[in-house]
């Protein structure tokens, strides 16, 4: 007799058929997709495909229909003050940090929802793990925000949603205007955070990048996803390399 095989887990993420709208607009036109745990999934796709209303959608940033389901409860509709304690973060485009305020006390603010039950000792300790990933901003604990590098505050950005203690990372073109070298750098970081139990939706123009550190990949064309599989298929696939990667890819 052989072995019972096990049920696959189920997702830590999944969504069908989700719709939203700007107005008459519709940008989400039936979408569908999953996350698993701890894996990192890219959504790439030309300027307004809805990639950007999609994470918001999940974030609970604006109005949506269709079931979301995170960690086997239906959340469609919820609040972002609701998902972050569940542990679905979002790390915004263009950062959105508090300018005037330390790299210090954006990190604080990261984790707000749980500060009145957290020791600062506690939160003093998860900030020093934050300067362990990204060590350039330990030196610069007390500076204002706005006196960071583009890629600095990319740092403070993903290190504010993990004060926050996700268990999926939303992050909507967390490499936009970024030199090579940073890109390496948050690229080496996000497959660090998997290791360690993290999942990641990762929202990218850069779509070479996105197709090198993400496990699976979609593709989104108006409101739509078109293509799926894994990145390392999608990466040869004639199509994505027409139009996401310059042509022919050896």
């Amino acid at each position: 007799m052989s072995a019972p095989t096990s049920a696959p887990e189920a997702p830590l993420l999944a969504v069908w058929d989700l719709r939203a709208a700007y107005g008459p607009i519709e940008a989400l036109r039936g979408t569908s997709l999953h996350v698993g745990r701890a894996e990192i999934v890219a959504l790439i796709g030309a300027n307004g495909a809805g990639k950007t209303t999609l994470l918001h959608a999940l974030a609970g940033l604006m109005p949506c229909r269709g079931p979301i389901v995170f960690d086997g409860r239906a959340i469609t509709g919820l609040a972002p003050e609701a998902l972050v304690p569940l542990g679905m973060v979002l790390v915004p485009e263009r950062r959105q940090l508090f300018d005037l305020m330390s790299v210090r006390d954006n990190l604080l603010l990261g984790a707000y929802h749980r500060a009145r039950q957290t020791s600062r000792r506690q939160l003093d300790r998860e900030i020093e793990s934050v300067y362990r990933l990204f060590p350039l901003l330990r030196d610069r604990d007390g500076s204002p925000a706005r006196t960071l590098s583009g890629g600095m505050q990319q740092m403070l950005a993903i290190g504010r949603g993990l004060m926050a203690r996700p268990r999926l990372l939303l992050m909507d073109e967390p490499l936009l205007g970024l030199a090579p070298l940073v890109i390496r750098e948050i690229l080496r970081v996000v497959g660090d955070l998997q290791k360690h139990g993290l999942a990641v939706l990762l929202v990218e123009q850069n779509a070479r990048a996105a197709l090198e550190v993400a496990s699976r990949t979609y593709v989104m064309e108006g409101g739509r996803i078109v293509l799926e599989g894994p990145s390392q298929e999608l990466a040869t696939n004639p199509r994505v390399q027409a139009a996401y990667l310059g042509g022919h890819v050896d």
